[in-house]
């Protein structure tokens, strides 16, 4: 296929780096398989150069933009419509770990570094990259930054947002911004770096970035508890601020029947405290999974961890607990809680919900959204898990047992959606934690947010992007 467009790309970046044929899929479609789009072509430029001239092409010829990463998030929001008009810009090529100033504690990669490749460049100069999640193997950087990712250390070092010092931003009208400045304090103007993490692709494209870096732990131990309660799993976190302060860097809540199906599809993997596999141990409500980083001694840390335990038993808020005795140990548990997405996709189709709330009202809010589910759907199961230390809940509905899930999704999701964030909003909380928002969203964003915000939104988008043609349909509908 030939077109200007494509004769024009072709020529920026070379015919092997523009698909037009042949299987597409990995590009087209999301990885939870929700949506399936065709695109014009898929783009791979190699540098940012070759982006801006992708980008200057595109908006000569009035083509919108998608832009891709790993294409590992969960709201549909960098694969293609159905179209076959857009481009797929991928970033995958962008894979260059730029500098390391280990005096700065700064580390300076592309944005299609994968994730766990950010993480070992940092470690190789004995430095540490916090940010961490489940598919850290696959996502890219700019997918991270994009979506401003949170995972399992939010708690001690924040989202991405916050591990991000500088950009390099390719704007929709192919001009290069270079924002990669590794300072933490610059006062000098609107905050252009803060603007584009979370925008989703909808202001621009993210080439590069500036990452914060820390000192290794000297030690890092794990514990996993059975509570009672969700109220006892926040006392237990208010507990462990005292006792660990800083040092607590993982705090993950996880529901019996999520564990249940890691059990049920991963039954190598031993699930403590799980003795019946339907409702848990006796008394355990909720499990809670612990992470100490010390920076003192391994002695130190568990020596604290053994305080913050012998006080959460006496006071009641933990039935059982046990600590990893080795880093193997420690990662079977980690495994335990990161494989429970796998096992809910191995179950079925379902209804995910990234929620973040106050952790003083999650208990309510999950007593109060539990029973108006089950009145609503009789024999709905909820996956109810997440990072209770900063308040988002992976709230997710599976279909009843047996049933047949793809209609359970075409009809039930609209209405379960609705009842879920309205509850989200009664306790004042947010649709959206880590996930964003996407397409799977955007039309719901409006009924949670004010109508000031949406105005405000609105008009950054005209001012940076006045063609829409960056990721439309995504963030914001109209």
């Amino acid at each position: 296929m030939s077109t200007p467009l494509l004769d024009t790309l072709r020529q920026a970046l070379g015919a092997a780096h523009v698909l037009t044929e042949g299987d597409l899929s990995g590009y087209e479609r999301d990885w939870r398989q929700r949506a399936q789009g065709r695109a014009l072509a898929v783009a791979r430029p190699g540098s940012t150069e070759q982006v801006a001239a992708v980008l200057r092409a595109c908006a000569a010829h009035g083509v919108s933009v998608v832009p891709q990463g790993g294409n590992t998030g969960l709201a549909v929001g960098s694969v293609p419509d159905d179209s076959g008009g857009q481009v797929v810009l991928s970033l995958r090529r962008l894979d260059r770990v730029r500098a390391l100033d280990a005096a700065n504690l700064t580390l300076t990669v592309e944005a299609g570094c994968i994730l766990q490749n950010v993480q070992d460049a940092a470690a190789q100069a004995g430095l540490l990259f916090p940010l961490s999640l489940a598919a850290e193997g696959s996502c890219t950087i700019g997918g991270n930054l994009a979506t401003n990712a949170g995972g399992t250390q939010v708690l001690r070092y924040g989202n991405a947002r916050e591990l991000c010092l500088g950009l390099e931003v390719v704007t929709p009208q192919g001009e290069v911004w270079d924002g990669l400045s590794g300072l933490r304090k610059d006062n000098t103007g609107y905050d252009l770096r803060d603007l584009l993490i979370g925008s989703e692709g909808t202001l621009g494209v993210i080439t590069a970035a500036t990452l914060k870096l820390f000192p290794q732990p000297a030690a890092r131990l794990t514990a996993w508890a059975a509570v009672p309660s969700l109220q006892a799993a926040v006392d237990l976190l208010g507990l462990a601020h005292r006792h660990l302060g800083a040092g607590l860097t993982g705090f993950e809540v996880m529901n019996p029947f999520a564990l249940s199906l890691v059990h049920k599809h991963y039954p190598q993997q031993r699930v403590p405290f799980l003795a019946d596999t339907s409702a848990g141990s006796a008394g355990a409500a909720f499990f809670v999974l612990l992470e100490n980083s010390d920076h003192e001694s391994e002695a130190h840390a568990r020596a604290l961890f053994e305080r913050l335990l012998e006080a959460a038993l006496e006071t009641g808020c933990v039935g059982d607990a046990v600590v990893a005795e080795s880093l193997a140990q420690a990662k079977g548990l980690w495994h335990i809680r990161e494989s429970i997405p796998l096992a809910q996709a191995e179950e079925g189709l379902n209804i995910k919900h990234d929620i973040s709330l106050p952790v003083s009202r999650i208990p309510d809010f999950v007593a109060e959204t539990d029973a108006l589910l089950a009145r609503a759907i009789a024999g709905v199961r909820l996956v109810n898990f997440g990072h209770l230390g900063d308040g988002n809940l992976h709230y997710n509905v599976q279909a009843p047992e047996g049933g047949d899930a793809a209609r359970f999704l075409r009809e039930e999701e609209e209405r379960i959606n609705t009842l879920v964030f309205d509850a989200v909003a009664r306790h004042g909380g947010s649709i959206s934690a880590e996930h964003g928002i996407g397409s799977l969203k955007a039309a719901k964003l409006p009924h949670y947010k004010s109508p000031v915000a949406m105005e405000m939104m609105r008009a950054i988008k005209r001012a940076l992007d006045p063609r829409a043609m960056m990721n439309p349909g995504r963030m914001l509908t109209k």
